[in-house]
C-alpha cells in the first residue's frame, strides 16, 4: 500500500506528459503532412484554419518550437520514470524485477502513444485536424520564440561543422537523363527496369497528351451539385470524381475518391480541387510539369475550340513511366492492344495508338493527324464508324467487328502484301 501512494502522482504525470507528447507529435505530423492545395483551402477557412496556414508561413521556426517541446517533455518523461524505478526498487524485494519490466514498459508506451499513434491519426485527417491543433501550437510558438534564434544559431553551427561545403544540386534537366542512358549502356550497375524507366521519362517529351488521355467517353462527370448517391457505391473509372460548370459542360474540378479518408458534410462537389488545361497537342513531359507544380491531380485536354476531349491523371501519367509495358487498352479497357489472330492478320482495339502500332508491327504509316486507331476510320470514312465498316489506309486494310457505339471497339486488321511491299521500298 505504501508503495502504492508513492508510485500514484507520479504515474499520473506521467500520463499528462504522454499526452502533452502525442500532441507535439501529431501536430508536427499534421501540419507538415499538408499539400499547398489543403494550405490554400485552410487559409480560405475559419480562424483557426487561417491561423494553421499562417503558422506554415514560418514553417522552419514553427519546427524548431514543436521538437523543441517534444524533446523537453519527453526528457521530463524519463525523468519521472527513473525516479519510479529507483522507488521500485528500494521498496520491493531484492532482485526483483519489476523496476526493469517498469522501465522498458514506459519506453514503449511512449513510443507507441506519443509517436506512432498519434502521427498515423493526424495524418489520416490533417485538413480536419489542423484548426484543433494551431492555437496550441500558436501558443507554444510564442512561448519558444525568445530561445529560438539560439537553437538556429546552433543548427547552422552544427552543419557548418559537420557537413561545410555541402551545397544544394542543381535541378534535372532532360539531357541529364539522356547522358545517363548513355552511360549505363556500359554500366552494369544500372538495373535493366532502371533504365527503362530513364528511357520513358525521355519519352514523355514526345508523347502527346492525346495520345494517352482518357477519351470523353471513358470517364464520368457530374454536374453540380452532387451527392453521393450519385455514385451509387461505384468507384469512378478514373479514380475522381469530375465536376463539370452548371451547365455541365466543361470539367472545372476534381476529387480524389482514393484520399477521401472521410465523407464529407454537404454537396461533394465542394470538395472538388482545381485542374489543369492543357491543349491536345501537349506533351505528357508538359502535363506533367504542370501538375507537379500547382499541385494538381487532374489535367482536361481540350482541343482547337476549346472543349474538352478528354483528361489526363497523374496516375495516367506514372503508367506511362512505371508500367512493363503500359498501354492505353490495358488501362481502359483491361486488354492487350495487339492479339494476332494469324499470319498477317491482328485484333487491335480502337484507343490503341498508331506509335504503338507502327513499332509492334514494323510498318511505316502514312501521315495524319490522328493518334489512334479508332481515329483513322473515323478520318478515313468521314464519320463515326459501325460494325462492319472496312477502310485501306496505307499498308492496311480494316474492318470495325465490334463497336458499342461509345467506348469499345475492336477492329481486324490486315496488311496488304503489295502496299506493304511498297511502303518498304526505300
Amino acid at each position: 500500500m505504501e508503495l502504492w501512494f508513492e508510485v500514484v502522482p507520479w504515474l499520473a504525470a506521467m500520463l499528462i506528459l504522454i499526452v502533452m507528447s502525442g500532441f507535439f507529435s501529431g501536430g508536427e505530423a499534421c501540419m507538415f503532412s499538408l499539400r499547398p492545395a489543403d494550405r490554400a483551402r485552410l487559409a480560405a477557412g475559419n480562424r483557426t484554419q487561417q491561423l494553421a496556414a499562417r503558422l506554415l508561413n514560418e514553417s522552419d521556426r514553427l519546427l524548431s518550437a514543436v521538437l523543441f517541446w517534444n524533446l523537453m517533455i519527453n526528457m521530463t518523461y524519463f525523468a519521472v520514470a527513473s525516479i519510479i524505478s529507483f522507488r521500485l526498487d528500494r521498496l520491493s524485494a531484492a532482485g526483483s524485477i519489476w523496476p526493469y519490466a517498469f522501465a522498458a514498459a514506459s519506453l514503449l508506451m511512449l513510443i507507441l502513444f506519443s509517436e506512432m499513434l498519434p502521427k498515423t491519426l493526424a495524418v489520416l485527417s490533417a485538413r480536419t485536424a489542423a484548426g484543433y491543433f494551431a492555437p496550441p501550437l500558436a501558443v507554444a510558438l510564442r512561448l519558444a520564440r525568445p530561445i529560438l534564434p539560439v537553437l538556429q544559431a546552433m543548427n547552422l553551427f552544427s552543419r557548418r561543422l559537420i557537413w561545410p561545403r555541402f551545397q544544394p544540386e542543381p535541378y534535372l534537366e532532360i539531357s541529364d537523363l539522356g547522358r545517363a542512358i548513355d552511360v549505363s549502356t556500359s554500366d552494369a550497375d544500372l538495373a535493366e527496369q532502371e533504365q527503362m524507366v530513364l528511357n520513358r521519362i525521355v519519352a514523355m517529351s514526345n508523347i502527346r497528351v492525346d495520345e494517352w488521355m482518357r477519351p470523353r467517353t471513358q470517364f464520368l462527370a457530374f454536374r453540380p451539385p452532387v451527392d453521393w448517391m450519385d455514385l451509387e457505391g461505384r468507384m469512378t473509372p478514373s479514380g475522381y470524381l469530375l465536376v463539370t460548370d452548371p451547365q455541365g459542360g466543361d470539367v472545372c474540378g476534381a476529387v480524389d475518391l482514393m484520399e477521401l479518408y472521410e465523407l464529407p458534410v454537404g454537396n461533394v462537389d465542394r470538395e472538388a480541387s482545381p485542374i489543369v488545361y492543357l491543349p491536345w497537342c501537349a506533351t505528357l513531359a508538359d502535363a506533367f510539369q504542370q501538375l507537379y507544380q500547382l499541385d494538381r491531380d487532374v489535367v482536361a485536354v481540350v482541343n482547337e475550340f476549346g472543349d474538352t476531349i478528354g483528361i489526363l491523371t497523374y496516375e495516367d501519367i506514372m503508367d506511362a513511366v512505371f508500367t512493363n509495358k503500359p498501354s492505353r487498352s490495358e488501362r481502359l479497357m483491361n486488354r492487350q492492344p495487339i492479339e494476332s489472330l494469324g499470319e498477317g492478320i491482328w485484333q487491335v482495339t480502337g484507343v490503341t495508338g498508331l506509335r504503338q502500332l507502327a513499332a509492334d508491327l514494323n510498318l511505316q504509316l502514312p501521315p495524319t493527324r490522328s493518334t489512334t486507331v479508332a481515329g483513322v476510320l473515323q478520318e478515313t470514312l468521314e464519320r463515326l464508324p459501325v460494325e462492319g465498316d472496312t477502310a485501306d489506309w496505307g499498308p492496311l486494310a480494316l474492318r470495325v467487328i465490334q463497336f458499342d457505339g461509345h467506348t469499345r471497339m475492336l477492329v481486324e486488321l490486315k496488311v496488304n502484301p503489295a502496299e506493304s511491299d511498297q511502303e518498304s521500298t526505300p
